[in-house]
Formats: C-alpha cells, sequence, structure tokens
C-alpha cells in the first residue's frame, strides 16, 4: 500500500458516489471477497494517512490516495465505501465503527483524534501500535519456526524408521527364527500398528486441525488455552509479557487520546484477546469503581509484576501516565525479544535429544537380536 502526492490535484476533482447505509456496505463488502483488513494493512493505513494528513491534506482527499494506490481490488472497494461514506456527511470514526474488522480501542481513539483536531497524531500512534503488535507476532513466529521445522523432520524419520527399516529386520529375525528381546518386540510391535493403521493417524491428525478451526474462536477454548500456557515452565512468562506489552502500549495510546482511566480499561479488555488479562481487567475496572486507585487495582490481581505496579503508582503521583506506560512498554518489549532468542535457543537442543533418544532406542532394539543371530549362524 504505496501513496503518491502527485495524485492529489487530480483527486481534489473526483466526483465521489454518496451511500445511505454505512453497515449493510461495508460489511456485504468485506464478508463477499473473504478479506479481512488484517494488523499488518492497518499497519500501512494508519501510517501512511498520517503521513499524508500531517502534510495538509484533507481526510477526504488523503484517503482518495490511498484508494487509488491499492492494488487489490477487495480493498479498493472498502475504501471507496469509506469515501462514500464520508462525502454523504458521515464521520471518519463513525464510518469505522460500523466496521466489524476495526475495534472499539480504534473506534474510540479515532474519534477523539476527530474532536480535538489531532486525527494526524493519533493515526500515527495507531500505526506504530500495529507496527509494533505485527513485530512482537513475527518475532513470536520466529522462535517457534525452527523447533517446529526440526520437530517436523524428527517425525518424519521415526515413521520412516518404523516403517520401512523395522519390517526389514523383523523379515529377518522371523526367517531365522531367533528369540527377541522385550523392547525389540514392543519396537515390532509399533512398527505393525503404524503399518495397518497410518492412514488413520494421519486422517485423525487431519480432523484434529479441522476440530481446532472450528473451536479457535470459543471463548471456553480460549481460556482453558491461555491458563495452560500460562502454567508450563519459560513459555508461560513469555506468552504474559506478550500481552502485557501489548496491553501498556494501548494504555499508552489512550492516554494519549485523553480517554479516563476507566474507559482505557473497558477498551483494552475488549480489544486484547486474552482470557487472563480480560479477567484482570474487568476486577481492576471493578476496583476503580468502588473508589480504589490504578496501581492499587492491579495490584489486587496476581497477573500484573511489583515493577508495574510501583510504576504506575510513580505515575499517579507525578501526572506521567502516558509517559510511564510508554516506559514500561519498551521494558516489556525487550524482555519478549531477549526471551523469544532465549525460547529458539533452548527447544532445539531438547528436541534433537527427544529424537536422538528415540531413534537410538529403535537402533538398539533392532541391534540386540543381532548378536543372537551371529550365533545362530556361527
Amino acid at each position: 500500500m504505496a501513496f503518491d502526492l502527485d495524485n492529489i490535484s487530480s483527486t481534489k476533482k473526483e466526483k465521489l458516489n454518496t451511500s445511505s447505509d454505512i453497515n449493510s456496505l461495508l460489511k456485504k463488502e468485506i464478508n463477499l471477497f473473504g478479506t479481512k483488513f488484517s494488523n499488518k494493512q492497518k499497519e500501512g493505513f494508519y501510517t501512511e494517512l498520517s503521513v499524508l494528513l500531517k502534510a495538509g491534506i484533507s481526510l477526504k482527499d488523503a484517503l482518495v490516495i490511498i484508494y487509488e494506490n491499492e492494488k487489490k481490488k477487495p480493498l479498493q472497494t472498502f475504501f471507496k465505501n469509506i469515501i462514500d461514506n464520508i462525502v454523504a456527511g458521515n464521520s471518519f470514526s463513525g464510518v469505522i465503527k460500523e466496521v466489524k474488522e476495526f475495534s472499539e480501542y480504534e473506534f474510540h481513539s479515532l474519534k477523539i483524534g476527530e474532536e480535538t483536531g489531532m486525527l494526524a497524531e493519533i493515526t500515527e500512534e495507531l500505526g506504530v501500535f500495529f507496527m509494533k503488535k505485527n513485530e512482537q507476532r513475527r518475532k513470536l513466529i520466529a522462535a517457534l519456526t525452527y523447533p517446529a521445522i526440526i520437530l517436523t523432520t524428527a517425525v518424519a524419520v521415526v515413521v520412516f524408521m518404523l516403517r520401512l527399516v523395522v519390517p526389514m529386520f523383523h523379515d529377518i529375525f522371523s526367517q531365522n527364527q531367533v528369540e527377541l528381546p522385550w523392547v525389540t518386540k514392543m519396537i515390532i510391535k509399533l512398527s505393525a500398528l503404524v503399518e495397518d493403521y497410518g492412514w488413520f493417524f494421519i486422517l485423525f491428525f487431519i480432523l484434529i486441525i479441522v476440530v481446532w478451526k472450528m473451536i479457535s474462536k470459543k471463548t471456553v477454548y480460549k481460556k482453558w488455552r491461555d491458563i495452560i500456557l500460562l502454567k508450563i515452565p519459560f513459555i508461560g512468562p513469555f506468552y504474559k509479557n506478550v500481552y502485557l506489552s501489548q496491553f501498556t502500549q494501548a494504555v499508552a495510546l489512550l492516554t494519549f487520546s485523553k480517554v479516563p482511566v476507566v474507559n482505557s480499561i473497558q477498551l483494552v479488555e475488549k480489544m486484547i484477546d486474552f482470557y487472563p488479562l480480560q479477567q484482570a481487567l474487568k476486577n481492576v475496572e471493578n476496583d476503580i469503581l468502588k473508589g480504589s486507585s490504578l496501581s492499587q487495582s492491579l495490584k489486587n490481581t496476581s497477573l500484573f509484576d511489583n515493577k508495574m505496579i510501583s510504576l504506575v503508582k510513580v505515575a499517579e503521583e507525578t501526572n506521567q501516565t502516558e509517559l510511564i506506560f510508554q516506559k514500561l512498554h519498551q521494558q516489556y518489549t525487550i524482555e519478549v525479544d531477549q526471551k523469544s532468542k532465549v525460547l529458539s535457543t533452548i527447544m532445539e537442543p531438547f528436541i534433537i535429544l527427544a529424537v536422538g533418544i528415540i531413534v537410538g532406542v529403535i537402533l538398539i532394539a533392532m541391534y540386540l537380536p543381532m548378536f543372537k543371530l551371529s550365533s545362530v549362524l556361527g
């Protein structure tokens, strides 16, 4: 998604068709083409919109420039509908509110930006927010990709040995009527199981993926997934820090947008899809409404560490909430970067060790009867 400032003069002359129904048109186009406005696309959209607004271009003309330079047809239609509704007299935040791909967090930020004349600054901060969120996702994927490749290769090697190598040894042992040790019998039975029911295992694996796709959006699944992940050593703290980083960045942006504390907590609760954090923020919201300070409310939940609680207390005393949450975000981001590298480094040797043990057991099980076979042949 790139833009060309040379198109400004021509776009001012373009006539746009108006639309009477924001909700039906925008949602229809998104669902019709099966395209979602992803976080990566949001990053580019907000960043480019901010640059154009800071250059002195009106909101309508800025959106037209982005629309004209978009190559994908579904997104062209998407931007065209936004432009049409703005020309029809609707506010930018009002249009965004009716599109399910945008959160209430974005709606309220943009609304405040329009009301205060800080739309360029707000869109810039939103662009930075999604940029950092995308960076964290890429780092998480990068940390798990190499171990996943090693694990997949290891599984393929073990299946190859059970499916082809072990049966060859079994035929030799059967022909010479060699008495087999218990470990060899177990490996041969496992090999027979893979040979006879291999396709069932593959179908079962595919079924698991299909079921996972079906339930991945369910609240119950998300709840237990997050709870279990938090209890896994090292992975749990890493997983938590990823979302605490997003939480602190979101609060910093909302504070910059002059959103009250209670409303900020409510918006972040709806925005960040992490069950333990959502439950913790509900408790924080209730405590604040009862008269507690933000730092005291955070202290009453186990999810937030002492570092955050102490700095938030300082922020309340010095009225530097935005600055403190920005610093907290930077600290959590650094921790996520460090732990992602350590996670990748730790997982690799453990996977290699596990695969080595499995392959070693198979080889030992196959070679133990060979000693008896050599004595029979001798």
